[in-house]
């Protein structure tokens, strides 16, 4: 592994504004999630996760949370939304509320409302909404599209509302990472959202927030950001492909810092100078991510990490587990690989992880770890070998 040390520079620690995602789908009461017995885990009896959508070789199990109340849910990209209570798999899909089968990302905000990020826009999920009351379970909720939004022959990303990623800072304010740039809002001045009315468009609240004033980067007019992180100090990092390294706000104004370049490895090596903010582990170190491996941030220096030190290619997702261990997965069969501070450790199907392109990784409250990939494929990891809890059936 390889330091490198980026420009040196005061920040001003600030409290800073916050982030989260949303959408709709059927009404199912919300259960504990109970723990499977070993003995339904031998027999395959366990329920699982059905891809009824497109071929059975696409779609991602694109993100993946538990709430307060023990459910899992699961956001796929062809799929749309599934909610497991450990007992069983209950699907959500446009003809249920939602308003696109393509799930960016979720998050659960401090009220327990979860937020859903698609394809088309955003979702809010209140689970203390009945239809027995007349309300609805999904509100959409409508971004306000820049007012100086360029020409754009592209209609996917002219007309597509993509939300990228969502997170709540420490202020309770929810960050959007958007097609059209990253938006602040302030759930307070919206009460009403969560009894079933919808925000029209420009409705006070939202906030555009300028990252990056020259970038370009798909539709959007000042940034191209694709991933958030606050971390303890109160930070904002931000990173997406098309940018030339990280930019970080201390509350006052944005930095960018640039990394030493990740190198792609084959007969014609690509550059990777962006990175993607995952987390901020039990140590106080950033994690950032690209398709060249990790960058590791202690405050002072980046440290990188590629397949010379263990990782089998491009990194798309990293965790920090109960015990301190980080999990990255990667796509383009780059596989699952746990870091125990030493060494990495890669999962195969010797483990009984089937599919190397991986896109979401979740730890439980008992510890389990769920791996979502492409061909929406879902896996428990036990800690000791992985189950499969999808599979694809025809309509």
């Amino acid at each position: 592994m390889k330091k490198y040390f980026s420009p040196t520079q005061a920040f001003t620690f600030l409290t800073i504004v916050l982030f989260a995602t949303a959408c709709n789908g059927p009404v199912k009461k919300d259960l504990p999630k109970e723990k499977l017995s070993e003995s339904n885990k031998i027999a395959g009896t366990h329920p699982k996760l059905i891809k009824t959508i497109g071929s059975p070789k696409y779609g991602n199990v694109q993100c993946a949370l538990q709430d307060k109340a023990g459910n899992l849910w699961f956001g796929t990209t062809e799929n749309g939304l599934y909610k497991y209570d450990g007992k069983s798999f209950t699907q959500f899909l446009v003809a249920d509320g939602l308003n696109s089968n393509n799930i960016s990302c979720i998050l659960e905000d401090n009220e327990g409302k979860i937020w859903i990020g698609t394809g088309a826009g955003l979702c809010l999920y209140d689970p203390s909404t009945s239809p027995s009351t007349g309300g609805k379970t999904f509100a959409e909720i409508e971004i306000p599209l820049p007012k100086n939004l360029p020409p754009n022959k592209n209609e996917l990303y002219r007309n597509s509302h993509w939300v990228f990623s969502i997170m709540q800072a420490k202020s309770g304010k929810l960050w959007f990472a958007t097609i059209n740039g990253v938006y602040i809002y302030d759930a307070r001045l919206n009460d009403e959202v969560g009894q079933g009315k919808s925000l029209p468009t420009g409705q006070a609240g939202f906030t555009p927030f300028i990252v990056n004033e020259s970038a370009g980067g798909f539709a959007s007019t000042n940034n191209n950001i694709e991933f958030m992180l606050e971390d303890k100090a109160g930070n904002i990092w931000f990173g997406g492909r098309s940018n030339e390294g990280l930019y970080r706000y201390d509350g006052k104004s944005v930095t960018n810092i640039k990394l030493k370049e990740l190198f792609q490895d084959g007969p014609k090596p690509k550059p990777h100078n962006w990175a993607w903010p995952q987390l901020q582990d039990k140590n106080g170190n950033i994690w950032f991510s690209n398709w060249g491996g990790a960058y590791r941030y202690d405050g002072k220096s980046f440290t990188s990490f590629t397949k010379k030190d263990g990782l089998h290619g491009g990194v798309t997702r990293i965790i920090e587990d109960k015990k301190g261990n980080l999990w990255f997965g990667g796509d383009a069969n780059a596989g699952l690989s746990r870091y125990d501070g030493k060494s990495f450790t890669r999962f195969t199907s010797k483990d009984g992880l089937l599919n190397y392109s991986i896109w979401s990784i979740l730890e439980d409250k008992t510890g389990n770890i769920w791996v979502g990939t492409r061909e929406t494929g879902l896996y428990l990891y036990d800690g000791k070998t992985f189950i499969t809890y999808s599979e694809y059936k025809h309509q």
